[in-house]
């Protein structure tokens, strides 16, 4: 934990920090958000868009800075916050670019690259290759609200609360599609089976 001298906005930093951003002078907290969020930021951005996600972190700490009087640290974490911000500005991002399909097809080729090697086991390889493929695949089925739930769940590792603030929407809402995304995922995938 970073103690901070009185007077400068925030007292402790911790994972659930609130910072109070609205100051004349934001500087100091902005430099310790982008210090403890910005490579997790870039970890989740580049899952979709490689190396432009370098672009979208600075950008997504630009609209944090000029949006910082709207900041509301009663209702979200400045994590949750600038998650909320990166995943819009990814959201136009893809559809700017007509790139969900690219997206989709990296998700593909990061799962694919995490299966053993062919040396060693080419059943077993051949066999996870098709489990991947058809979890990508039911994942691209998904609808844009339902992927970012699911992704912000579990490649960003937001909470409910987290993501329900990062997306504005009830935390209801978010258990409730994450509970449907995991069934329809099972249903299509056959993953979490064991078949």
């Amino acid at each position: 934990m970073i103690e901070e001298p009185a007077g400068d906005g925030l007292a402790t930093w911790d994972g659930s920090a609130r910072p109070d951003l609205s100051g004349a002078s934001p500087g100091r907290d902005f430099e310790e958000l982008f210090m403890r969020h910005a490579g997790e930021l870039y970890r989740y951005l580049s899952r979709w868009v490689g190396p432009a996600a370098d672009d979208l972190v600075a950008d997504t700490f630009v609209a944090a800075l000029k949006s910082r009087m709207t900041y509301d640290p009663e209702r979200a974490t400045a994590r949750a916050w600038l998650f909320g911000i990166s995943t819009n500005l990814l959201r136009t991002h893809l559809r700017s670019r007509s790139r969900e399909n690219t997206a989709t097809d990296r998700l593909v080729s990061f799962m694919v690259t995490e299966v053993e090697s062919h040396e060693r086991r080419v059943v077993e390889q051949i066999d996870a290759e098709d489990d991947v493929r058809a979890l990508a695949t039911a994942v691209s089925a998904l609808s844009q609200d339902d992927r970012d739930v699911l992704l912000l769940t579990s490649w960003a590792r937001l909470d409910s609360n987290e993501v329900a603030a990062a997306l504005e929407i009830p935390v209801g809402t978010v258990r409730s599609r994450l509970h449907r995304v995991r069934r329809s995922l099972r249903i299509r995938s056959g993953w979490g089976t064991g078949r």
